[in-house]
C-alpha cells in the first residue's frame, strides 16, 4: 500500500491514476508455481509525475547485445532463482540496468498486472511503481553492457499519440524512426503458433528509440488501467481472441510438437508481443 503522503504533492488527475492502479484487481490470479524459472521473467514500470503528467522510465537496449539491439524496453530480465518474487526481480533488473536504488524510500510498489506472453512462451509480468523524489532520477547510470540510453515517456500518450507534440522528439525518416507518419503506427502480423491469428503491433514516436512491441502493450495497458479510457486508435485486430483462455487454447494447439503441446503455459492473462520486444 502507497503512503498517502506519497500521493499528497500529485496532482488531481495523476492521483487519480495511481489510485486507479492501486484498486486494480487481476482479473485472473495465475497459478506460475509449476512454470520453468526460465520461463518467468519481470519488467518495471517506473512512473512519476513531471509538470503535472505521468511519465514512464524506458531504456534503449545496447547496440551491442545480441538480442533485440537499439530496441525500447522496460527495465527487467528473466527471474533468478534468489530472487523472492517478481518484484524483486523487477527491482534487481532495474537497479542492475539503469543503477535504480534498492530498498528506496521515494520508490512504491502500486500493483502487479497480470504476465504478458513473449513469442517463445516467456512469462513476463509487469511490476507498476511510483516514483516521488525526482532527484533519483538525476543519479541513474545506464549499464554500459546492456543499456545505451535511459529516457521517459508520457504515459497517456500510449493512449492519445498525438500528445507527444510538445516533446522533443526524433526526426521523422531517421534511424530511430523511419516511417512518414507522425506520432503512431501500427502493423497487422499473422502469429503462425496461434493459428494464423492477426497481431497488432503498435509503434510510438519518442525522444529515443521508437516504444513498440511488448513493451507498447505493457504500457497501453498500463494506462487504460490509470486513464479509466480506450486508446485512440483500434488497439487489436479482429481476429485478436478476446480472452487469454482462447489465447492458450491457440498456443497449444499450433504448438510444433507433441512435447511443446504438452507444456503448460499456466493461467496468464495479457497480450501475445511480437518478435521486437525480448527480456535479457
Amino acid at each position: 500500500m502507497i503512503p498517502s503522503t506519497a500521493l499528497e504533492h500529485l496532482s488531481d488527475r495523476s492521483r487519480k491514476c495511481i489510485q486507479r492502479l492501486q484498486h486494480y484487481e487481476l482479473e485472473e490470479k495465475p497459478d506460475l508455481s509449476s512454470q520453468s524459472i526460465s520461463k518467468l521473467a519481470a519488467v518495471l514500470v517506473l512512473l512519476y509525475e513531471c509538470a503535472g503528467e505521468l511519465r514512464v522510465l524506458l531504456t534503449t537496449r545496447s547496440k551491442m547485445l545480441r538480442s533485440h539491439p537499439g530496441q525500447t524496453a522496460l527495465p527487467g530480465g528473466k527471474v533468478d532463482e534468489a530472487d523472492g518474487d517478481f518484484v524483486q526481480t523487477a527491482y534487481r533488473e532495474a537497479y542492475e540496468e539503469v543503477g535504480l536504488p534498492l530498498d528506496c524510500p521515494h520508490i512504491n510498489t502500486i500493483c502487479i498486472l497480470e504476465p504478458f506472453i513473449s513469442k517463445y512462451t516467456l512469462l513476463v509480468t509487469p511490476v507498476i511503481a511510483l516514483l516521488t523524489d525526482m532527484s533519483v532520477l538525476a543519479h541513474l547510470k545506464a549499464s554500459e553492457a546492456e543499456v545505451d540510453h535511459i529516457f521517459d515517456h508520457p504515459l497517456e500518450a500510449v493512449l492519445d499519440p498525438s500528445l507527444t507534440s510538445k516533446e522533443p522528439l526524433v526526426a521523422i525518416g531517421s534511424e530511430d524512426w523511419p516511417y512518414d507518419v507522425e506520432f503512431h503506427n501500427s502493423s497487422d502480423t499473422p502469429i503462425p503458433w496461434l493459428g494464423g491469428v492477426i497481431y497488432r503491433m503498435h509503434r510510438f514516436r519518442s525522444m529515443a528509440s521508437p516504444v513498440k512491441g511488448l513493451t507498447a502493450d505493457i504500457l497501453i495497458k498500463t494506462a487504460e488501467i490509470a486513464y479509466d479510457r480506450d486508446p485512440s486508435y483500434e488497439r487489436y485486430s479482429s481476429t485478436w481472441p478476446a480472452s487469454f483462455t482462447a489465447i492458450h487454447r491457440l498456443l497449444l494447439a499450433n504448438a510444433p510438437n507433441p512435447v511443446d503441446r504438452a507444456k503448460p503455459v499456466d493461467s496468464a492473462v495479457g497480450t501475445i508481443p511480437n518478435e521486437n520486444y525480448s527480456v535479457a
